[in-house]
């Protein structure tokens, strides 16, 4: 018989805020954190704009001389994963080491510590090469740091499916619970691919919007205007915990999660399938493994990237898997307020799912202003509504045709 696993802490780094409170409420207050970007210089870049996290500052979540040997996106998980350890009340010293662990996802892993080496190589050659480049850039470096940190010897590992990494890396970390491999798992996912060959690259397969005169409505999921995602940064750790053992030590307890599933487009390695077909079996491997039918569902965190194809597709898969009741389900996309931090991004709205619910508030989809009529379902415009939420559903889709579903709820 399966476990039960229940969410115990929450930690992020977002463009919005990077504390959980200051960004659900910055979320409902239909807030955006995209602006003209300042950590690269976009003088010559066709899209000047995104969600970076200006300032960031790791502080004393992880020792000065060592934040130096870890690039952007691993300090980001030491960020928030201190705050969703303080947050869970853990103390991992009084755990057993090979019981706690951290499955981590990322769909690009260190691109800022490889475009540096890079230039140093080139420039002043192969010896000027740091001899950090490898542990900092590779995918597994913010598990593994999470790990060497607070002693983690459990299950621990890098999941890289692109956008669908932090979905994929938290279906592991139940599966890692619910199968008695480990009491305690640190999960979710973390992006730092805001550089200038990431935002070259983007651009110029023309996957990101170019509304440079007006950023903040750049990200309008499920809007006729969309003309491509915003790219975004961040990071979300959620502590992942067996019921049992979070009831016996009194910890408080936001949701818990009830499924997984995922599925392959097996088509094009950019374009979604049309109709759907992957993402739809995506959201019905997670039902069947919670034992849920669609009607159950009271809310669904969309991928919504605000692309023509991608929008339109998830739209004609929450039509095919929920049937009638899909005119009744409310929807949202919170990358109208965040952009789209790739690997990380389902991690983050995992994070706006489990509050949700936890809450009984629907988070709105901003700037949605003319919907497109291909997209006719209730993705909240908006304005944050009011409801009680049982069961939350969250969608990650990525390059290479990856679809994940999680689903989470209320503890009863």
């Amino acid at each position: 018989m399966k476990r039960r696993v229940v969410v115990t802490g929450l930690g992020c780094v977002t463009p919005l805020s990077c504390q959980v409170e200051q960004l659900w409420q910055s979320i409902l207050d239909g807030k955006s954190g995209i602006h003209p970007l300042t950590v690269i210089d976009t003088t010559h870049h066709k899209v000047r704009f995104g969600g970076d996290v200006s300032n960031f500052n790791p502080g004393d979540t992880v020792d000065a001389k060592e934040a130096k040997r870890l690039d952007r996106f691993t300090l980001f998980s030491m960020f928030a994963g201190f705050h969703a350890i303080r947050d869970s009340g853990l103390d991992f010293e009084k755990e057993d080491p090979y019981r706690c662990g951290a499955i981590l996802g990322s769909g690009i892993g260190g691109l800022n510590e490889i475009e540096e080496q890079m230039f140093k190589m080139f420039s002043k050659g192969p010896d000027r090469v740091s001899p950090f480049t490898i542990p900092k850039m590779m995918l597994n470096a913010a598990g593994g740091n999470l790990a060497i940190q607070y002693g983690l010897k459990g299950p621990n590992y890098a999941v890289a499916t692109a956008c669908a990494s932090s979905n994929n890396a938290m279906g592991d970390a139940l599966k890692a619970i619910q199968y008695d491999d480990a009491e305690v798992m640190l999960t979710g996912g973390t992006e730092a691919a805001i550089t200038a060959m990431g935002v070259a690259g983007f651009a110029n397969m023309k996957a990101l919007s170019t509304r440079n005169h007006e950023p903040e409505k750049a990200s309008r999921p499920f809007d006729s205007d969309r003309d491509g995602f915003v790219l975004s940064e961040g990071c979300g750790v959620l502590v992942f915990e067996e019921y049992e053992h979070a009831r016996k030590r009194g910890a408080r307890i936001y949701g818990e999660i009830l499924g997984y599933g995922g599925s392959c487009d097996a088509g094009h390695i950019t374009a979604p399938d049309e109709q759907g077909r992957g993402a739809g079996r995506a959201m019905l491997n997670a039902l069947r493994d919670a034992k849920l039918d669609p009607s159950e569902i009271d809310y669904i965190n969309a991928h919504g990237t605000s692309t023509p194809l991608g929008d339109k597709a998830e739209t004609v898969a929450v039509k095919s898997v929920f049937g009638e009741s899909a005119k009744t389900v409310s929807l949202s996309s919170t990358k109208g307020h965040l952009g789209h931090a790739l690997g990380a991004s389902g991690s983050i709205e995992m994070i706006l799912s489990i509050l949700a619910c936890y809450r009984d508030i629907i988070p709105p989809t901003i700037n949605l202003d003319t919907p497109d009529p291909n997209c006719d379902l209730d993705y909240t415009p908006n304005h944050a509504k009011p409801a009680k939420i049982k069961i939350a559903m969250n969608n990650s889709f990525g390059f290479g045709g990856h679809n994940a579903t999680v689903i989470c709820g209320k503890v009863l």
